[in-house]
């Protein structure tokens, strides 16, 4: 015979059921770290022309946020591994599908051509994996082509242009002529330094665009001679970048009277060429590492594991990236990218090259920049010291308004 229990039992069960749910719900999840490893892929051109960028160094800068934080998360192995995307986009895509597909990454910290960004970010966004950009620079990044997976840790085409653009309309500049590398990055900071131009009363007279790697800028440097404009201004990075200044100093450009500008030189050009042709460039970064105190420390002990070179804005950026992203998955108790990527928009960025930064609800991280001379040769005092360091530019004042970007998923 079945023994039913009384009322005042069943209530008293009812009561214990519901106690023990209402303490399981408030005991913290538990640690989730997917095959009980965090993997960390490094994606960037390791031996072209930008491998003086980011590359290699990013890499270091990589490995150290990972020793820095204890080489542990939630108790589990941080794994790293390096690449080389060559600048291709089929390499570097088809790589990153390997990666997170079959061999389970967690994140990607990349940063070479726009046009790899794009299809990685595509991706990375179907797979729910968060995508850390330290040096790939186009705006749709955050704008048309955005992706909540998405984070752009350092600069963009926008920015860089509206830095670089005012500067030069403050000394009364009006006519521009730009010699543009031919492939997405290159067209859309001319773009956008060209709406800026016109926004400020300025006119572009011409352009002509170079193939990436190119070594002969003779060409490209008399049609800007010819065209009479006030500034001649140079869009282009690396080793590129390098080479055009060289040969503009060959061609004493600046002793006519037109000024030679550029949007986005990493330190490592500028220590290329050498002082006596980078004096007196006027440029915008992010970062230096001899601003304070503490991004020399960071800076002594990066260089030292870089083969005594200093460190560029983008291998710092990428440092930044790693950790804030190391931070999140603590924080989330997990490693899974949406929970990640909320924790990482609601966390401010705290290390060595910003401070109390967020990251806007488009994947931009709204740090300052800030306006940079390059010293003579007579105002150095030692190898690495390149800058003069001037005022510190809002994020604000330099970033496109997050309602102008178009991107899809933010609130209108």
């Amino acid at each position: 015979m079945k023994v039913f229990p009384t009322l005042k039992k069943m209530s008293r069960l009812a009561l214990a059921v519901a106690g023990s749910s209402v303490l399981l719900a408030a005991m913290p999840a538990q640690a989730q770290v997917s095959d009980d490893v965090v993997r960390i892929g490094v994606m960037a051109d390791q031996t072209g022309t930008y491998s003086g960028n980011g590359g290699p160094g990013s890499s270091i800068a990589v490995r150290m946020a990972v020793q820095d934080f204890g080489g542990k998360v939630l108790g589990k192995t941080i794994e790293v591994v390096t690449a080389d995307d060559q600048n291709k986009p089929n390499v570097g895509i088809n790589l990153a599908r390997q990666w997170i597909e079959n061999e389970k990454f967690d994140t990607i910290v990349g940063g070479s051509a726009s046009s790899i960004a794009f299809g990685v970010s595509s991706m990375m966004k179907e797979k729910k994996k968060p995508y850390l950009i330290a040096g790939t620079v186009s705006s749709d990044l955050t704008g048309k082509q955005c992706s909540p997976m998405t984070v752009q840790f350092i600069v963009d085409t926008y920015q860089l242009a509206n830095a670089g653009v005012t500067a030069l309309l403050k000394q009364g500049v009006k006519t521009f002529f730009f010699i543009t590398v031919d492939y997405a990055f290159g067209a859309a900071l001319q773009a956008d330094a060209t709406k800026f131009i016109e926004a400020g009363g300025g006119k572009v007279v011409g352009s002509v665009r170079h193939p990436l790697g190119a070594s002969d800028y003779s060409s490209y440097l008399l049609q800007a001679q010819a065209s009479k404009a006030q500034a001649i201004v140079v869009l282009n990075a690396g080793l590129d970048l390098t080479n055009a200044l060289k040969q503009a100093a060959e061609y004493k450009l600046a002793r006519g009277g037109q000024k030679v500008g550029v949007f986005g030189m990493t330190i490592n050009s500028v220590s290329a060429m050498g002082l006596d042709v980078a004096q007196g460039l006027q440029i915008t970064a992010p970062f230096y590492w001899d601003r304070n105190e503490e991004s020399r420390q960071w800076a002594r002990r990066f260089t030292d594991k870089n083969g005594g070179v200093i460190p560029t804005y983008i291998m710092a950026g990428a440092y930044s990236a790693t950790m804030h992203y190391l931070k999140a998955v603590q924080a989330a108790g997990t490693d899974e990218g949406v929970a990640v990527m909320a924790k990482m928009k609601s966390m401010p960025i705290n290390d060595f090259s910003m401070k109390n930064v967020k990251i806007r609800e488009d994947g931009q991280v709204m740090r300052p920049t800030y306006a940079i001379t390059v010293k003579t040769p007579a105002e150095s005092k030692g190898k690495f010291d390149l800058y003069k360091v001037g005022a510190e530019i809002p994020a604000e004042q330099v970033f496109r308004p997050m309602a102008e970007g178009g991107c899809d998923f933010v609130k209108k």
